[in-house]
């Protein structure tokens, strides 16, 4: 019997033994996108106890504990913090074969020395045992991003955001780790919103023009564009119910503008068509721009109506949707890349069985301007366990070519999640280090070492063109 998460977890070959301590375990970590808040870092929070770091904004751990009978008082409402964690400690010792049981024992082991077990009988000593730990400076969020090896930080911020507080970070330094902003433009393309008006009010604010048509939403727009790209910005993310095809003409798109903006809704038809221009006219911004453009798509938000009113969005209550067309996927790129305006581009499925899909409408696409510019994106979301990361690579791998991929991002609200860097190396070379094992790769050392860097940290470097030297 192998020892519970030890030096080797998830490693069960020399072979990937090797990869993994030899060319995995040092190299850097690149977040070139998560959810957390910028103004947590520009002003070095420091949290007063394990809850606040751990259970605050963490829909994954609510999903289980609402899935162990918890009451919400003790998941989002008023409980206190130590009764909160309590909750969340004895929801976990039955978590068995959940990545939330992995994440969060390498949480522990390496941000606060822990080898032991959590579960409701531990739960205080744990308690103590963090708390204390995070009164330390060293475990600010400044300290956090530092030993854990991160050079670089991409957040996900709206058109509208002043981006102040990575005009803070950038500004001191102090603080070596690169904070940059990636562009979220959904309010803008969400025409069906009842908010929608409101937010263009705020858009015309911050990018000082009067949005009256399509065109000067899209003035509005680049205003805000070239922003972004004076804050060093480089890529771009879109939350998706699927990558939409409905092409319209420009007087059509137009008309179900103004039709919007008289305060009448849209019809579903309309707001498909809107949202095709919209992220065709994104795209061709991003090709300009020489940007990432990131496809989120795949998943159906908040569909528990009750809870939606009570605590609103992003709170555990999101599904995989099973309806996906890489058909019209493949028509969206096509029409930006005939007139030779396809920008890099890395497509998420919430959805497993898109995977082939994807990697075969990635090769339609490919080109010399980039190596590998048209990426699958990691494992996302429901898919980033064992299985599903192992799954996505290993399709990735016999559709295209596994060495160019740009590798694995928190997606995460938590200063303490980069060991899903580290959960994620370990199953990519436990994953090589099989295929070598079996004789389906050569145990070709250097190359396969490489491999791991390359996926782990350098390629998503060389993708995106950050300023950051490459892991040798």
């Amino acid at each position: 019997m192998k020892a519970f998460m030890d030096n080797n977890f998830l490693l069960s070959s020399e072979t990937a033994q090797a990869l993994f301590h030899d060319a995995a375990e040092n190299t850097p970590i690149l977040d070139y996108h998560c959810h957390i808040n910028p103004q947590e870092i520009a002003e070095d929070r420091q949290f007063e106890n394990i809850t606040q770091v751990w259970l605050g904004g963490d829909h994954y751990k609510w999903r289980q504990m609402r899935s162990n009978g918890v009451d919400e008082k003790y998941i989002t409402g008023d409980a206190s913090d130590r009764e909160k964690f309590q909750k969340w400690a004895e929801t976990l010792a039955k978590a068995i074969g959940n990545p939330l049981y992995h994440w969060s024992h390498l949480e522990l082991q390496r941000y606060f020395g822990y080898h032991g077990v959590l579960n409701g009988d531990t739960a205080e000593e744990v308690w103590n045992l963090c708390n204390a730990k995070l009164q330390d400076p060293s475990m600010s969020v400044r300290n956090l991003i530092k030993q854990s090896n991160v050079t670089l930080i991409c957040t996900t911020d709206d058109p509208i955001d002043s981006l102040q507080w990575h005009k803070l970070i950038a500004d001191d330094k102090s603080f070596d780790v690169q904070v940059l902003p990636a562009w979220r433009p959904d309010k803008a393309m969400n025409i069906e919103s009842p908010e929608y008006m409101d937010y263009l009010a705020k858009l015309s604010d911050a990018s000082g023009i009067a949005i009256n048509s399509f065109a000067s939403l899209l003035d509005a727009l680049k205003n805000r564009l070239e922003f972004f790209n004076s804050m060093g910005c480089c890529v771009s993310d879109h939350a998706l119910e699927y990558v939409m095809y409905r092409p319209a003409s420009e007087q059509e798109i137009e008309d179900i503008f103004q039709k919007r903006l008289s305060g009448e809704s849209v019809t579903r038809d309309e707001e498909l068509q809107f949202k095709t221009a919209f992220m065709i006219a994104m795209g061709r911004e991003y090709h300009r721009l020489n940007w990432a453009m990131q496809l989120h798509y795949g998943t159906q938000r908040s569909v528990n109506t009750l809870m939606f009113n009570q605590i609103g969005p992003d709170s555990g209550y999101d599904h995989i949707d099973t309806y996906s067309s890489a058909k019209e996927m493949s028509a969206f790129l096509n029409a930006l890349n005939v007139t030779g305006e396809l920008p890099k581009t890395i497509i998420y499925s919430l959805n497993p069985t898109d995977n082939a899909a994807i990697g075969t409408v990635l090769g339609c696409f490919q080109d010399s301007s980039a190596v590998g510019k048209i990426q699958q994106g990691s494992a996302w979301w429901f898919n980033d366990h064992k299985v599903g990361m192992t799954e996505q690579m290993t399709s990735l791998a016999n559709l295209g070519l596994l060495s160019n991929f740009i590798g694995m991002l928190t997606d995460s609200r938590s200063f303490l999640s980069y060991t899903r860097h580290e959960y994620f190396r370990r199953i990519l070379c436990e994953l090589l280090g099989n295929w070598v094992e079996n004789g389906e790769y050569p145990a070709d050392m250097k190359t396969l070492k490489q491999i791991v860097k390359d996926i782990s940290y350098n390629n998503a470097i060389r993708y995106f063109g950050f300023d950051l030297q490459t892991a040798e």
